[in-house]
């Protein structure tokens, strides 16, 4: 029988997969993050499911000798070297949709924190007791424009929300759909013109090589003066100097990040000092910044936690234990 692993496997997503006996009775869990450290443990393996705190570099792959499939329990896949998969005949699979709606309410309900000032006012009342209502004072989206770059899946239904709320959108991405455009009553702008013209800018790309800093210190600052800026996509889409930068100097009104760039070091940084591991000057920079971030009024930070409902986390489960199945049926599915 091939032998099958989920990596970074939580008590939740044992629960779900037991309802499918025939299934979880293949599998092994483990609550790790598959690293290079612990790779060599594992090499036995055919098949791993993981998620995106397993960083799956060449150093890992490289160990695990019988390694045929990859099923990554996420939509982006950034984590996963493809290019040594390719070159070594692993096949990766992803899943591409899960929780389109999940992560637009997620993006609203950052947005509504944010510029409606909800957590600051709960937490003056919880550590203070005081129903002063100075500091805040927040903004309508009655009327406001909201800037969509990405218009996959996600970002279609974070335009319909939006119109829920008399927003004007617009929209930006590489691949125009105008068809969309006219269903939902939007129009296409290039990145500039959106950033100029958007009281809310947010971000639904994936990672790639392509989207790495978007949002970087030669455009943030042709951001609309006053306007805010949510990110649910990947940390690494919006530079975080150029954006620590941009709320210094009173440019941006504030941001709702729900990812940020080296997020990864971030959760690990003990570990890592703890190991005296090599952290370069630009890697550091960011890591202070995110800690600056985290203290900032204006700043709402969540630990990537859009994704996070029953039913997307059911919907996830299922579409890997579908492309598991596929992998083993000679018939793949969700191909990356």
């Amino acid at each position: 029988m091939k032998k099958i692993i989920f990596f970074e496997a939580t008590e939740k997503e044992k629960n779900i997969l037991q309802k499918y006996p025939d299934f979880f009775n293949l599998v092994d869990f483990s609550e790790e993050k598959l690293t290079h450290k612990n790779a060599g443990e594992f090499k036995d393996y055919e098949i791993i499911s993981v998620f995106i705190g397993s960083q799956l570099s060449q150093q890992v792959l490289s160990q695990l000798n019988n390694l045929k499939f990859i099923a990554t329990r996420s939509t982006g896949f950034d984590h996963i070297d493809l290019d040594y998969c390719k070159e070594n005949g692993i096949s990766v699979s992803s899943v591409p949709n899960y929780g389109d709606h999940t992560v637009a309410e997620y993006t609203f309900a950052l947005l509504l924190c944010l510029i409606r000032k909800v957590y600051n006012a709960y937490h003056q009342v919880r550590e203070t007791g005081s129903f002063s209502l100075e500091g805040l004072q927040g903004e309508e989206l009655f009327n406001k424009t909201l800037g969509v770059i990405g218009t996959g899946k996600i970002g279609r239904e974070v335009i319909k929300i939006a119109k829920g709320f008399s927003m004007k959108v617009i929209a930006y991405d590489k691949y125009p759909q105008e068809d969309l455009a006219e269903e939902l009553e939007f129009e296409y702008f290039n990145l500039e013109d959106l950033l100029a013209q958007s009281d809310v800018i947010s971000l639904h790309v994936p990672y790639t090589e392509e989207t790495h800093h978007l949002i970087n210190k030669d455009n943030i600052l042709k951001i609309k003066p006053g306007a805010y800026i949510i990110n649910t996509s990947r940390g690494g889409v919006i530079e975080t100097d150029a954006l620590y930068q941009a709320l210094k100097k009173n440019h941006l009104a504030g941001a709702a990040l729900d990812v940020l760039e080296e997020e990864g070091d971030l959760k690990e940084e003990q570990r890592m000092l703890a190991e005296k591991q090599d952290i370069t000057t630009e890697k550091l920079k960011t890591l202070l910044a995110n800690h600056i971030f985290i203290d900032l009024d204006n700043v709402i930070i969540s630990p990537h936690n859009a994704f996070n409902t029953k039913e997307a986390l059911e919907n996830i489960l299922i579409t890997t234990m579908e492309n598991i199945n596929g992998y083993l049926n000679n018939e793949l599915k969700n191909l990356i």
